[in-house]
């Protein structure tokens, strides 16, 4: 190409990840967190040992075999559990957008998760409003759910979230 001549490629549209705004979360919408998260001995040992988490039902598992009521299998650390459904749902619902963590409640673990179980989430937005006192913010009640692979809900979380408005260009 002559340097006199213009190019006649444009430049591509870019997309930058984030996750939804304030106004783009709906009420009673369930937002389904894909790809899940096949969950090894290896995760579980590194973080139970890396949150001084040394319960033997995580760590030991000749003791483990002895104990009833899971079948002589370690337990995935719960608090992984919960780290985890959270942590699917970032890319979609709060990354780049959400200002902080307000606090959970109703936490529930009613299934185990075992070591070769695929974790998958889905969160529910419960509710919603503008901050009263964070002008350009607001607060997203969101529902988090972990299910294994045969659909049995293993975790079940409820989270305040305070959430960025989109900014007027």
């Amino acid at each position: 190409m002559s340097d006199n001549a213009q190019s006649t490629t444009s430049t591509p549209r870019r997309v930058v990840q984030r996750g939804l705004w304030f106004e783009e979360f709906d009420e009673g919408a369930v937002y389904e967190h894909r790809p899940g998260r096949t969950v090894t001995e290896a995760d579980n040992v590194l973080f139970t040992t890396l949150t001084m988490n040394t319960q033997a039902l995580h760590l030991d598992a000749a003791w483990s075999a002895q104990q009833p009521g899971f079948g002589g299998q370690r337990l995935i650390n719960s608090m992984f559990t919960l780290s985890t459904i959270v942590g699917l749902s970032v890319s979609q619902l709060t990354q780049g957008t959400l200002v902080a963590n307000l606090g959970f409640s109703e936490v529930a673990f009613p299934a185990p998760l075992f070591a070769g179980d695929t974790l998958y989430a889905e969160t529910e937005c419960t509710g919603k409003r503008e901050s009263t006192s964070r002008p350009g913010e607001g607060v997203v009640n969101l529902l988090h759910i972990g299910r294994n692979q045969d659909g049995v809900v293993v975790a079940r979380a409820a989270r305040a979230t305070l959430v960025r408005k989109q900014p007027d260009d």
